[in-house]
């Protein structure tokens, strides 16, 4: 009853600060994922989001999505209380919607149970039908959560700036910019290319479960 009355507490702190999301270019979708999702939420758990972006400007939006949410004090980095505090864990174009290897029992766990929340549903159905790693596979179904957001009217004129020259431009000179091992926590994981970023800052807990058999 305890950990219902923090996930429930937790998920209507995150229920405002997801729709900063709506003012951001480019993000198409947005997938709640880590323990929020699979449950095991606890008092310092922060709020793994995943973002499906438009192709090409996988890493403008990684910029600007951190930007807004350093602005607002929401987003978490090492040195800081986690606690309710956004991570953007994974940014993906339509060409880098599979997730990356390891396949295994960990991440079949994490990924099976995330929580539709916001965009378009079209986006979301292909990205679960190429994740067909997932068994059961998954089929995109509207979740109860999901809430009907529309993308905001500054987000739509700095699609229409960033949306030609300019934004190739900028998507060339902040590729990359992100790989920094020593600030990301315990042996990293950190894939990306032109059409995704999958940063997952502290593999900590997977070794653990190794150890431990579970996976």
């Amino acid at each position: 009853m305890m950990r219902i009355n923090l996930w429930n507490r937790k998920w209507r702190v995150f229920e405002k600060r997801v729709r900063i999301f709506r003012h951001v270019p480019f993000v198409e979708f947005v997938l709640l994922a880590g323990s929020m999702a699979t449950g095991k939420v606890r008092e310092e758990s922060d709020f793994d989001v995943i973002l499906g972006v438009r192709e090409k400007r996988v890493w403008t939006t990684w910029l600007l999505a951190t930007a807004v949410l350093q602005l607002r004090g929401w987003r978490e980095h090492p040195g800081v209380n986690p606690s309710d505090r956004i991570s953007l864990s994974h940014f993906a174009s339509p060409k880098g919607y599979r997730f990356s290897e390891p396949h295994n029992a960990y991440w079949q766990d994490l990924y099976q149970k995330m929580i539709p929340v916001m965009g378009s549903e079209e986006k979301m159905s292909l990205f679960f039908k190429v994740n067909d790693w997932l068994e059961p596979t998954r089929v995109y179904a509207r979740s109860e959560l999901y809430m009907e957001v529309q993308r905001s009217l500054l987000a739509r004129f700095m699609e229409f700036i960033l949306g030609g020259h300019l934004g190739d431009m900028l998507e060339k000179v902040f590729k990359g910019r992100v790989k920094n091992p020593g600030k990301l926590g315990y042996k990293p994981k950190l894939v990306y290319d032109n059409d995704r970023l999958e940063i997952y800052r502290d593999t900590r807990r997977i070794e653990e479960m190794i150890g431990w058999g579970k996976l």
